[in-house]
């Protein structure tokens, strides 16, 4: 837009110094020819005077001084009539010299080259040129002074909603520029509170919910334990035992529900992390339950170092190996690599997931058979994909080589320089 209204203003100057500059383009090319005219039709009328009153030294002195002087020439011819005529070579002029008498004693005809008019006119125009392109070089640059003027508002709304887009509900515009821009910011700065109170509101709720959750369904979980330790009717007992867990697995939902609000609600403070120190405290902390299936947990690639916000790649870690964990085969080997500064992948041995799936994994409450096990609560890669966009990142499935499914997470990598790394 800016260069657009920039290009506007130098066209509307060039059209303007166009329309004053054509007319008098040809005004001023008659005036120097006919002013060339005037000048040669004086000199021969005096040498006709002086040739008709037979003043041959005055004459033959006017004729020497005219050449001498101009790049023209005068010479005597026998009587013609008068007549002036333009060519290819210049200007011919032909005076008949009149007796007072009315004898005509001879002509005069002056020779004027059309060299030192033309080349007059390159100059003059030559300059006009040079000062319009220099008008309108100034009217680029005052274009483009007006046009990123008058676009600054719309450059700051932009930008309000460019932040807006990345999730920041905190984002206003300063109500600055004409009334029109002014209105507009101040709608826009009502909208988005608005919505940030309804945001809020949903998410407060959420919260409160699945906090207010989980007492009542620890209760039942812990009457339906007792139930059955007092039951001795096997069918009664696996009743028991389906509600269970159908109420296990309601808790994990609940506090997945707890998990999203928070990560939604939290304000990233990114700082650099050490990514193979996180993988290897992860590592401790579900290696017993990899044990139990004699399940591999290796890590590989270089050390890098990433900004994350203090929390979030742990939690990241930990959703990704507990689907992993779920869906790998017993004996397999769960990998996470570190490729290239930035870069995060954990590659599990399980099914994989279709390239339609693997769109829809980041959905909540979407659940895939290769991808989360019974118990899953589908909020997973939800919770993954808010926290590492809450972090500046991105997180993509992609076919792992060996044919299972690859989580691939792309942090900002952390400068050499910046320190807070753990």
């Amino acid at each position: 837009m800016i260069r657009q209204l920039a290009w506007s203003y130098v066209l509307l100057v060039a059209v303007a110094i166009a329309a004053f500059t054509v007319p008098v383009a040809f005004t001023l090319n008659q005036q120097i020819y006919g002013d060339a005219e005037n000048t040669a039709r004086r000199e021969a009328e005096t040498a006709a005077l002086l040739l008709a009153s037979g003043d041959t030294r005055s004459l033959n002195a006017l004729v020497d001084a005219y050449e001498r002087q101009t790049p023209g020439q005068i010479d005597v011819l026998e009587p013609q009539a008068e007549s002036t005529v333009w060519d290819d070579e210049g200007l011919k002029l032909t005076v008949p010299a009149t007796t007072p008498d009315g004898t005509v004693a001879g002509a005069i005809r002056l020779s004027y080259p059309d060299g030192p008019i033309t080349q007059r006119l390159w100059q003059i125009w030559g300059f006009r040129a040079a000062l319009a392109v220099g008008v309108l070089i100034l009217a680029a640059f005052l274009g483009l002074w007006l046009a990123r003027r008058v676009t600054r508002p719309l450059r700051e709304l932009n930008a309000m909603a460019g932040r807006l887009r990345d999730g920041d509900l905190s984002a206003r515009a300063e109500e600055t520029g004409p009334p029109e821009t002014r209105t507009l910011a101040r709608t826009l700065n009502t909208a988005t509170e608005t919505i940030g109170t309804l945001v809020g509101s949903q998410r407060a709720f959420i919260g409160d919910a699945s906090h207010q959750l989980r007492t009542p369904l620890t209760a039942l979980r812990l009457s339906l334990d007792n139930v059955a330790d007092g039951v001795d009717d096997p069918v009664v007992r696996e009743d028991v035992e389906m509600a269970t867990a159908e109420v296990v697995r309601m808790s994990r939902l609940v506090n997945g529900l707890l998990a999203l609000a928070r990560a939604e609600a939290d304000v990233p403070h990114p700082e650099p992390v050490q990514v193979l120190d996180v993988v290897a405290e992860r590592f401790t902390a579900w290696r017993a339950a990899a044990d139990e299936r004699s399940i591999s947990l290796v890590s590989e690639g270089f050390d890098i170092r990433v900004l994350a916000t203090p929390g979030h790649l742990e939690q990241v870690l930990d959703n990704v190996l507990s689907n992993a964990l779920e869906v790998s085969p017993d004996g397999a080997t769960i990998l996470v690599r570190t490729t290239r500064p930035g870069l995060l992948e954990i590659v599990d041995a399980g099914p994989g997931l279709p390239e339609a799936d693997r769109a829809r994994a980041f959905d909540r409450f979407w659940r895939g058979q290769g991808l989360t096990g019974k118990g899953g609560s589908g909020l997973g890669l939800a919770i993954v994909k808010q926290l590492v966009t809450d972090d500046g990142g991105a997180v993509s499935l992609e076919e792992a080589s060996s044919g299972g499914l690859c989580v691939r997470i792309r942090l900002s990598p952390a400068s050499p320089t910046s320190g807070g790394s753990r």
